[in-house]
């Protein structure tokens, strides 16, 4: 595991949430893999990013699904699903419906905060 800032233990281990349009991978699409912040664990891939307009760097499904952990969230007087790291149990962000439909339609919105990227050739 590695050491986490504040800002990155509020997100990762107590369910926060960055700012939107704040994080570094908002507008970042270059070839790689996206990894779990604190472990190193391969979560998704930059095919399956897309822009979303929501302010959080978006993906439609995970690289390795075995990865990629939901849960029901009823936080904040919502319901919603959460997404975490199954491997170190990180909270990553959350799942909906919303996303393009010629991808399966869903929308994995994600905390930059979460994760580390690994630029492929």
């Amino acid at each position: 595991m590695k050491d986490l800032t504040p800002e990155e233990l509020h997100v990762m281990r107590e369910g926060g949430t960055e700012a939107p349009f704040s994080g570094k991978y908002i507008d970042h699409y270059e070839k790689g893999m996206y990894l779990c912040r604190s472990c190193g664990t391969t979560l998704f891939s930059s095919g399956a990013k897309f822009d979303s307009g929501t302010g959080w760097p978006s993906f439609t499904d995970p690289a390795i699904e075995k990865n990629i952990g939901t849960r029901d969230d009823d936080s904040h007087d919502m319901h919603r699903t959460e997404v975490f790291c199954k491997n170190c149990g990180a909270h990553l962000g959350h799942v909906f419906d919303d996303g393009p439909d010629e991808k399966g339609g869903k929308r994995y919105c994600i905390n930059s905060v979460c994760l580390d990227f690994e630029k492929k050739d």
